[in-house]
């Protein structure tokens, strides 16, 4: 499957979409914006009541989607700019997912932990907010530096072969 199909694939969608916003103006003589509005709410509220465990689900949803479709049209483009601020939020979108696997505590002290999480990867994603660059630049880039030791002129394996040689010895 190539790229071209997936983005055909992915309009096709789109004006699926459009046509049930447009049926939705023709019956209703409503502004289709308040259709995704409403939309967005019973989602948001079915994330925080996290029926049967679906909140996980629609939050990694609510992350992956504008930010794939967005990483598909980077794919297209000559800029590297916009390759740069997705593979930083795929790396953060990763590193959180990384995280939250291996601390369930989480989810028994914030009981809407869903909720904001969805919200944080909404901030992450919109190049309004430059939000993935951020918490990379605060949190990610230093930690890795510090287990890396990327910061060092010599490489990481440089200095762990020193650490083997310096044990032998």
């Amino acid at each position: 499957m190539d790229f071209k199909s997936v983005q055909d694939q992915l309009q096709g969608a789109f004006n699926a979409i459009d046509g049930v916003l447009d049926v939705f103006e023709q019956k209703t003589h409503l502004p289709r914006s308040y259709a995704v509005v409403a939309f967005g709410i019973v989602y948001l509220v079915m994330i925080f009541m996290n029926f049967g465990g679906i909140g996980e689900l629609l939050s990694n949803i609510a992350g992956f989607m504008y930010p794939f479709y967005s990483s598909l049209k980077a794919l297209e483009t000559s800029s590297k700019d916009d390759d740069t601020r997705l593979l930083t939020y795929w790396v953060v979108f990763a590193f959180l997912n990384l995280i939250e696997f291996w601390s369930g505590a989480i989810l028994y002290w914030i009981p809407a932990y869903f909720l904001f999480k969805t919200l944080f990867l909404v901030y992450l994603s919109s190049p309004v907010t430059n939000g993935a660059q951020v918490v990379y630049g605060l949190i990610i880039k230093p930690l890795g530096d510090k287990v890396l030791h990327t910061n060092s002129p010599e490489g990481p394996a440089d200095n762990l072969m020193d650490k083997v040689q310096n044990k032998i010895d």
